[in-house]
């Protein structure tokens, strides 16, 4: 049944990462713009149990390593993804004030992005790869929590929709 669930999810992931990689990232927007695709991870991931997030997040990392605009190492979004989708969704599991609470799921969505991109920058530097000046390391963390701070609400009910129907669960968002 979980396996069936997974393989279920795997086609909307792929349609959300296929928009990212050919409509969004053409979007030049101040301190680079948003992951679209991150964001819906970390909602899907944050909906879920802890296993059903680290299954979640190993699926995201494996597309976002094979992303054109990723400069790092083949597996490296796979692991960082797949702690991130974990720890997300250890926060609110069997907790229903936290899931049923828009405004916290936000703000950890919108938080775990700047995390997750300071994560990336981190290992890559130790990896060997270019990361560029600290002001713009700066600007674009800063523009991802913007981004995703502003994006976020407008994606939850949609997961959220999508999350339940597919795994037969009813949240109260």
């Amino acid at each position: 049944m979980f396996a069936r669930r997974f393989f279920i999810s795997l086609p909307i992931f792929t349609l959300i990462y296929i928009l990212q990689e050919s409509v969004v990232s053409q979007f030049k927007l101040f301190g680079g713009g948003f992951s679209l695709f991150l964001i819906f991870a970390l909602l899907w991931s944050a909906l879920g149990t802890p296993e059903m997030g680290a299954l979640t997040g190993f699926g995201a990392g494996l597309l976002m390593d094979l992303s054109q605009t990723t400069s790092g190492p083949m597996g490296q979004w796979t692991l960082i993804m797949i702690l991130a989708g974990f720890a997300v969704s250890y926060l609110g599991y069997g907790d229903d004030n936290f899931r049923g609470n828009p405004i916290s799921l936000v703000f950890t969505v919108a938080a775990a992005v700047v995390v997750i991109r300071l994560i990336y920058l981190i290992l890559g530097l130790f990896l060997g790869s270019d990361i560029g000046s600290t002001w713009s390391i700066f600007v674009s963390l800063f523009s991802s929590a913007f981004w995703s701070a502003a994006l976020a609400p407008l994606l939850l009910p949609v997961v959220t929709r999508i999350h339940e129907a597919l795994f037969d669960v009813k949240s109260r968002i």
